[in-house]
Parts: C-alpha cells; structure tokens; sequence
C-alpha cells in the first residue's frame, strides 16, 4: 500500500490533516482527487500554500513537482477556480443519524401515497425544519420535502438564509429543490439515493457546481443510500401492482 510519505514528501502538519479527512495514502488522494483534497486542507488549514497543491499532483499522478510545468500549473489552477464548494462534511455515523430523521419523514410522505422523499435541517446539532412531499396532498407542485423543510427552518431563523445549515434529504434534490438550496446559502447538503431522471446534483446537471450561481453549497451524496433507494422501490413496486389490479379489474 502507498502511503503519503513517498517522494515528495507532505509537511507533517499535511499528513496529520489527510489523515483528519480520511486520506492514508495515494489511492485515497487519487479517489479524492489532489483538487478537492487541496480545498479540503485549506478549509482546516488557512496557511495551505500553493505547493501542497502541486505536492498533492505529484503524489497522485506518480511525478516530481519539478516535471510540473507552467502550462500544466495554469491548467490545475482554472480548475481550482472552476471546482464547486468544498466542505468538511461530519463523520459517516452523524450524517446517518441525521438521514434516519429524514428517512422517518419520508415515511410520512408515504402514507399520504405521496412519493416517499423526506428532509430535515440542522443547525448547531439540532433538527429545525422537517419535510415531506405533500404535492399532491397540497396540490402544490412546488411542495417538495427540501421546499418544506426549508419553510419551516426559515420560519424558525426568521431569515431565509440558513448559512449556518446542513440540510439531510433522502433523494437528490432536483432543479427547483436544488436553486432554493443554493438560494438559501445552505452551507452543506448531503443526499441518499441519486436520481438519474431529475437530479441536479450531478446525475442530469449539477447546479452546485455552476460558478455562475451563488457558491455557497457544498453537497454529498451517497449516504443510506440503500435504504433511501429501498423506499422509493417499496412505494413504485406497490403502486405498479395497484394499477395492474385494477387494469384487470376492467376486464
């Protein structure tokens, strides 16, 4: 197994701070990628330089710093400016505590027979916004479970920005749900089962990552995403056999 301390070597203050973000060695720099990796250590550590940067490009593409030259520097540097926001996002056991309250919320879309996708906004280690879709219920179409958690956190804030805030939402948030985030100033959002049909966190369009609108959201997915997934399978399995029940009712 490679480690970070080959050629060329990290200040030990780098490494201690990798090992921090869950990075041991080079396979978990290439996985996390030297750009992210970069932004994440100066997160942490204001007094990151510009040669960790080149530091960290060396170790993952397996050269010296010196074959790094100018045009290949200016290449890495649009695409630190071009990188979406980057957030120190909490250990795995807390964002899934947290999904668990939105998996619950979800549940409660589900008994409305709405699509089962629930939220929930935390703001210094406490739940203050809880959604659900009620969109049919509502007849709103705007009624998403971001929408409504948001609603309420905002209401609770009296301030519409929730910078401070993390938002937990069991299923990517699609276009409108991902705007009001970034409108919002939502510091990190963090996501279970990705959309391939509407998500707008990467799986059709990524709007986090559009430098032309607001940077303030860091976002992640991945997390209970099974048991995110699991619900939404749950409910469209048994919506299907509704509606071949009564399809053959009618015959």
């Amino acid at each position: 197994m490679n480690t970070l301390m080959t050629s060329p070597p990290l200040p030990h203050k780098t490494i201690t701070i990798l090992k921090q973000l869950d990075i041991h060695n080079v396979e978990d720099l290439q996985r996390r990628g030297p750009i992210t990796t970069f932004l994440q250590l100066r997160n942490i550590s204001t007094g990151t330089t510009e040669r960790v940067l080149w530091q960290l490009i060396a170790l993952a593409e397996n050269c010296n710093v010196q074959s790094i030259g100018t045009e290949e520097k200016e290449y890495w540097r649009q695409q630190l400016k071009q990188h979406p926001p980057v957030a120190i996002f909490p250990a795995k056991e807390i964002m899934e505590s947290w999904m668990r309250h939105a998996l619950m919320a979800a549940l409660q879309a589900q008994l409305l027979d709405e699509v089962p996708v629930g939220a929930v906004v935390v703001y210094k280690n406490n739940i203050i916004g809880l959604g659900y879709n009620r969109c049919i219920t509502d007849h709103n179409v705007s009624h998403h479970a971001e929408i409504q958690a948001l609603t309420e956190a905002s209401q609770k804030q009296q301030n519409y920005r929730l910078q401070e805030c993390d938002v937990y939402v069991t299923l990517e948030p699609c276009a409108m749900c991902a705007s009001a985030l970034i409108q919002a100033r939502v510091h990190r959002v963090i996501y279970g089962a990705a959309e391939p049909k509407t998500g707008a966190a990467g799986s059709v369009i990524d709007l986090f990552a559009d430098r032309r609108l607001n940077q303030h959201t860091a976002i992640l997915g991945g997390v209970m995403e099974s048991e995110s997934r699991q619900i939404l399978q749950q409910f469209f399995r048994k919506r299907r056999s509704s509606y071949l029940s009564i399809e053959d009712n009618s015959i």
